[in-house]
């Protein structure tokens, strides 16, 4: 089974434009194939599916601005702002055209990129194609996207588990009437907290890329349009396959079905692309020289600097800033995005190697029982992983350690550590390390025992 890397690319800015970061993710050989995210998702949604088709194709999965690890587009955005996003990345990639893959909202991108730049595309496959009446419009309008804010106490951590458990329960989400039940209900746990990371890393931004796909014209080329050709499919229990039916004339080239299930729309998808595909050289892509992930053996390790400089490693349940000039900062195994590792020890060294460190700089270990340091915050059926994660970065900004409420363990209160947006930067990097917080306290105490 191919593996998956992942790189950092920087869009130049244009004018008054910054420079916009980038993430994606990259599996397989062969032609390119371009594969556009649903939303409120990231390319992360795509790794079992890039593993797959990596045999046929170079699978490039970007995270969509304001999503994963993307930098969101300036301003109010709207889906000819995001499909010209998508090929301001090509065009900084070094690719002139290709096949691409998307579902749902991804594919609304994708059609809005073919009708304004159909050059660039040499076939698309869509999964779902959305064709809102007026009515439907209106009720996504009023209620779909809320705001998505960091609340003093973690609210908004409720609300979000349970909206991405229930959105295979009824659609849209917040509709609770018997019709508007879904076939396809579950309560994966896994599935659920996946869907809650990727959200928790959009914020507030998810409303900038899912609005304007939501806002976006509900059309598709004219009949009579000179596109590449385009197959557009939906399984029973998507909630989009009676939307095949208002689809209406299509361009030549262009057809539409209902399948069965999952299996066959990608079936069906990946046969389409391969006929359409031809060949074109995908060995080398651009990338960032000042961010990336390191192929170790046992995973991929995030770092961003200078190659070469003071290798800075952060404290357990917390994850890697910035460096400063001259520095370079790694996620440690297991934090932030780096993946774990059974030998921490190993796969710091290792990256310390790779990165040709001129130094190590090593954290204090944190004062207190490991136990109670770093309680259990297994995702489980009700999310409390979530709440459990707030409540200790709030206890933080009281006590050290966090776990010993009395005047004896009292810090000086700083309103800035308990604002809600540095309460949700925290506990997020608690949540993301999860288990190997514990591991790697521990890994530093042993290495500084006598």
């Amino acid at each position: 089974m191919p593996s998956i890397t992942r790189h950092i690319l920087t869009i130049p800015g244009q004018g008054e434009r910054e420079p916009r970061k980038v993430h994606y993710r990259r599996c397989g050989e062969g032609p390119m194939l371009l594969m556009v995210h649903q939303s409120p998702r990231s390319s992360a949604e795509y790794e079992a599916l890039m593993q797959a088709w990596g045999a046929h194709f170079t699978c490039i999965a970007p995270d969509t601005p304001g999503f994963g690890q993307s930098d969101p587009l300036p301003g109010s955005p709207d889906i000819n702002d995001f499909a010209d996003a998508l090929c301001e990345f090509l065009d900084a990639l070094g690719v002139d055209q290709c096949p691409a893959y998307g579902f749902h909202s991804g594919g609304i991108i994708l059609v809005t990129a073919l009708k304004r730049h159909p050059q660039r595309f040499k076939c698309l496959a869509i999964g779902g194609y959305a064709i809102w009446n007026e009515e439907e419009m209106r009720i996504f309008g009023e209620k779909y996207l809320p705001e998505f804010r960091p609340s003093d106490y973690g609210e908004h951590l409720t609300w979000l588990w349970n909206r991405m458990l229930e959105q295979s329960w009824v659609f849209p989400w917040f509709d609770t009437r018997e019709e508007a039940r879904l076939s396809v209900a579950h309560a994966d746990i896994a599935r659920v907290n996946q869907a809650v990371s990727e959200m928790l890393d959009a914020g507030n931004d998810y409303r900038a890329g899912y609005g304007a796909v939501l806002r976006a014209p509900r059309d598709i080329p004219p009949a009579d349009a000179a596109v590449p050709p385009c197959l557009i499919t939906a399984y029973d229990g998507d909630p989009l396959q009676e939307h095949i039916d208002r689809l209406g004339d299509m361009p030549a080239g262009w057809s539409a079905k209902k399948v069965a299930t999952p299996v066959d729309h990608q079936s069906a998808s990946l046969a389409f692309l391969q006929e359409h595909a031809g060949t074109n050289d995908c060995a080398s892509l651009a990338e960032d020289s000042d961010e990336g992930w390191l192929i170790l053996e046992g995973g991929l390790i995030h770092w961003k600097g200078a190659i070469g400089g003071k290798l800075i490693l952060h404290a357990p349940a917390t994850e890697c800033t910035d460096p400063d000039p001259g520095e370079i900062a790694i996620d440690v195994p297991g934090h932030g995005q780096s993946d774990d590792f059974s030998d921490m020890g190993a796969a710091i060294e290792a990256a310390s190697h790779a990165l040709d460190a001129s130094d190590v700089v090593w954290p204090d270990t944190p004062i207190g029982d490991p136990g109670e340091l770093y309680p259990d915050l297994t995702p489980d059926r009700f999310g409390s992983h979530l709440q459990r994660a707030w409540a200790i970065t709030r206890a933080q900004a009281f006590f050290d350690p966090w776990y010993e409420a009395k005047a004896a363990k009292a810090i000086p209160l700083d309103p800035k550590r308990l604002a809600p947006q540095t309460l949700d930067e925290a506990a997020i990097a608690r949540i993301r390390a999860g288990h190997a917080a514990r591991r790697y306290h521990d890994f530093l105490l042993n290495r500084k025992a006598p």
